[in-house]
């Protein structure tokens, strides 16, 4: 059995940039010190996300490398492969994205948000053309972000037939002002999404680790679906912390997904 250790970083939405970048290096030690292989920080966690209708400073590509390199620093001295969901400025206009950093501090690469939400296409003018996988140790993964992984299950397909064993889920969800507030993961009270999660993990026989930020009320919390569709674990709503799990990869077997004949990726 190979048994592989990872962390979500379910903490608290950012109030300024630099304090996201506080936060992640926190995180990054204290996942660490657990003995996770790898961490992973919700959707634009550096430099926070840009909701609608909110304040944030433009985009600074300054700020941006800076605080990269601090993030690379403290996955380095943790000994930790980060997934750190953030923006970057392309030549195309800015970006959602993860950047996945090694445990020696080196940048392995990007995932670029593939899917935007209709909400998103104004401020981030651009998306990706082109998906991989990543590894650390024995584990091989992908990172699908928010709005392509709760509705287009073929980014999460692609990643697995090849040989992703878990795919992460980077997520941005606050509570909409009146809202109904979850208690229990996948309530039938609750919206779509984390059933998505669940069945993001059972058409494809993987792991599916889906990470959202801390916030009163928020309609999703941190979450990890086994490969059977089941839940392993969940972040009680609202409960800053790191939700870390064991994962037997011997399970992660991808067999659903091959099996499939119609994916468009």
């Amino acid at each position: 059995m190979s048994t592989v250790r990872i962390a979500l970083a379910n903490i608290r939405v950012p109030a300024t940039p630099e304090e996201s970048v506080r936060l992640a290096r926190t995180a990054i030690a204290e996942a660490g010190s657990t003995g996770a292989l790898v961490v992973c920080f919700p959707e634009c966690f550096v430099p926070g996300y840009r909701w609608p209708g909110g304040t944030m400073p433009p985009p600074d590509p300054v700020f941006l490398q800076r605080a990269l390199e601090d993030v690379a620093t403290a996955a380095r001295a943790a000994r930790i492969t980060v997934i750190l969901g953030t923006e970057r400025v392309t030549d195309r206009g800015l970006q959602i994205t993860a950047c996945v950093i090694d445990a020696d501090g080196t940048v392995a690469g990007w995932q670029d948000k593939a899917q935007l939400d209709p909400s998103e296409e104004t401020t981030y003018p651009s998306r990706a053309t082109e998906r991989r996988v990543f590894t650390a140790g024995a584990l091989t993964f992908g990172v699908v972000i928010c709005h392509e992984g709760w509705r287009y299950p073929e980014t999460v397909r692609w990643a697995v037939r090849r040989g992703a064993q878990v795919v992460f889920h980077p997520h941005a969800h606050i509570a909409e002002p009146g809202s109904y507030r979850p208690a229990t993961f996948a309530d039938p009270a609750n919206t779509f999404h984390e059933k998505a999660v669940l069945c993001r993990a059972a058409e494809n026989t993987c792991y599916f680790a889906s990470v959202n930020c801390a916030s009163p009320g928020s309609g999703t919390t941190s979450a990890i679906a086994r490969p059977d569709g089941t839940l392993l674990c969940y972040q009680p709503y609202g409960q800053e912390g790191l939700l870390v799990a064991d994962l037997d990869l011997s399970l992660a077997t991808g067999l659903l997904a091959s099996r499939c004949r119609t994916s468009a990726l």
